[in-house]
């Protein structure tokens, strides 16, 4: 099946980011000489916050940009609303070039089409929730009724009805988590940009939290960036992920890329203690039917389990416990491949096949 081509809403190309007086000399020496962090800050008195980076996301993505702290990726994200000026680089919104827009249109562009969540929601003590939510709408000039009427659906999409007349003060971490992602969501823009929103909160209530913004970021189709350190969160929110060092982009993925072919030792580390059951899918492991039929000779495969490419390792696990037979992956009712036990059992430790497997029985 062909995919559609990716509507690009986010575009950042070449983005360097060096803090100092002395900053573009600096940039052209890691450029010509490739110096370190350590050497530029040694020789220049700068810092080097972004390194070249570039990257894109599409219409209704979630792109996790993770890293350890002062790998670079809020310095990153800062530039996408240019909060942040870029040492060098450009990043296009829907194909306009952000740091060509005037203050007029920067203004515009804050309020009306990108929203922005922090770890800290900075909320207004001395409004309550329904009026915290509404803030963004009351500074567009929007009459009273229909704003209170905006914050109340967006107070409602995240769980917090009968809170609306709280004060901040009366709410657990949790809850003004809620207050600020709905406060993002009353304004209806086409992009989230989340920095580290769940990281000082408990683990079940982070979770609960990462489910509600899932469903919301589906139901509402926002294209959102979303920075953390935590890479189990990244997997389990993140269509693509990018691992990010010393201001570079080391690698750029999907959770299964990441996991199973990381670029260097750097990500390799990262991703070691990440359970492979519901990442990997039977198509990374599968081994291709004909190929497998050239192997063993001919087989009935009229008693063998059924999977889909796309089904996840867990799935594929259910299937061989009840089974002799390896497990016929099929695709639109046509067979493409066959997982073999030790095909499944090298796919649960990360490994893939490196030598021909002896033939089944079958």
């Amino acid at each position: 099946m062909t995919e559609s081509p990716r509507e690009d809403v986010i575009r950042c190309e070449g983005i360097w980011k060096i803090f100092g007086d002395r900053s573009r000399q600096a940039m052209e020496a890691v450029r010509s000489s490739g110096l370190s962090k350590k050497d530029i800050r040694e020789q220049f008195d700068c810092v080097v916050g972004v390194q070249d980076a570039s990257f894109s996301v599409g219409r209704g993505e979630i792109f996790c940009i993770m890293g350890l702290s002062g790998s670079g990726k809020s310095t990153l994200i800062r530039h996408i609303n240019r909060l942040i000026e870029p040492t060098a680089g450009t990043v296009y919104i829907e194909g306009q070039n952000v740091s060509a827009m005037n203050p007029r249109e920067l203004r515009s562009l804050r309020a009306e089409r990108i929203g922005m969540v922090f770890q800290s929601m900075a909320l207004m003590p001395h409004r309550t929730v329904r009026e915290n939510v509404a803030f963004s709408l009351e500074v567009r000039g929007m009459p009273e009724e229909q704003r209170m009427k905006i914050a109340g659906q967006a107070i409602d999409a995240v769980d917090l009805t009968g809170w609306e007349r709280k004060y901040p003060d009366e709410l657990s971490g949790g809850m003004q988590q809620r207050v600020g992602l709905a406060r993002a969501i009353a304004a209806d823009p086409t992009i989230l940009l989340m920095d580290e929103p769940f990281s000082a909160l408990d683990p079940l209530i982070r979770r609960q939290l990462q489910t509600t913004f899932m469903q919301l970021s589906a139901e509402l189709h926002k294209t959102t960036v979303f920075i953390t350190h935590d890479l189990d969160e990244a997997i389990r929110i993140g269509d693509r992920i990018a691992i990010m060092k010393d201001g570079v982009l080391v690698q750029t993925g999907t959770p299964e890329q990441i996991v199973t072919e990381p670029a260097d030792d750097y990500v390799a580390e990262f991703v070691a203690g990440i359970s492979k059951l519901d990442l990997v899918t039977a198509a990374r492991i599968m081994q291709p039917l004909e190929q497998y039929r050239q192997k063993n000779g001919p087989a009935d495969t009229a008693a063998w389990p059924v999977a889909a490419p796309g089904d996840k390792l867990n799935a594929l696990v259910d299937l061989a416990v009840g089974t002799e037979h390896p497990i016929l992956i099929a695709e639109n009712g046509a067979p493409v491949g066959v997982v073999s036990k030790r095909a499944l059992l090298r796919g649960i430790q990360g490994r893939e096949e490196t030598r021909e497997p002896a033939a089944e029985a079958v």
